[in-house]
């Protein structure tokens, strides 16, 4: 079984040598978003927490699927629309698949009147669309260039382990002092 991984893993890295480079959001700051997210549905983290991180991978994935029909020519506004509607259809889908048991149960919990889950995705997915747009802006504001070195990854990143943090520490203390987060 060692040589089967080791086989594949000299393979896949060999791979990788080959690959053209993804012009992207960030196809770094993707991985890390996606990877954050399965490792807080499997450890059992609040679904507004979890939320934060599938709104902003879904951003991710949005702006890196209109990047790269941006740079193949598409023009018609129509196939952007369609990119939206596809992502935000296949988050949507947490509610209804699988069909018996499914991920997230809609209403099963709320966090001021709203859905969790729902709740983590709006505010993971403006969090996401402002700090890119503020990366914009320093990159437009200092000639074209990142104040420093990967720094398109660690905006975006950053503005969401910051609300994350945010919102852990509201579900963590204001039940503590007898706010309702309900």
């Amino acid at each position: 079984m060692k040589k089967i991984f080791a086989c594949f893993l000299y393979i896949s890295c060999g791979l990788l040598l080959f690959l053209n480079t993804a012009d992207a959001v960030c196809p770094v700051c993707t991985i890390a978003i996606g990877a954050g997210l399965e490792g807080m549905r499997i450890l059992g983290v609040k679904d507004v927490l979890t939320g934060i991180w599938a709104g902003g991978l879904t951003m991710s994935l949005i702006g890196w699927t209109a990047n790269y029909m941006r740079k193949h020519g598409v023009k018609n506004v129509f196939w952007y629309v369609l990119n939206v509607l596809m992502y935000l259809s296949l988050l949507g889908a947490v509610y209804f698949v699988p069909q018996g048991n499914p991920i997230v149960k809609w209403w099963d919990n709320c966090m001021w009147g709203i859905d969790q889950f729902l709740l983590g995705v709006l505010v993971g997915s403006v969090t996401f669309i402002l700090m890119e747009l503020w990366y914009g802006r320093i990159k437009r504001n200092n000639g074209g260039h990142a104040l420093f070195p990967f720094q398109k990854v660690v905006m975006p990143f950053g503005g969401l382990l910051f609300i994350t943090f945010i919102f852990w520490m509201i579900i963590k203390y204001l039940p503590t002092v007898g706010i309702v987060l309900c």
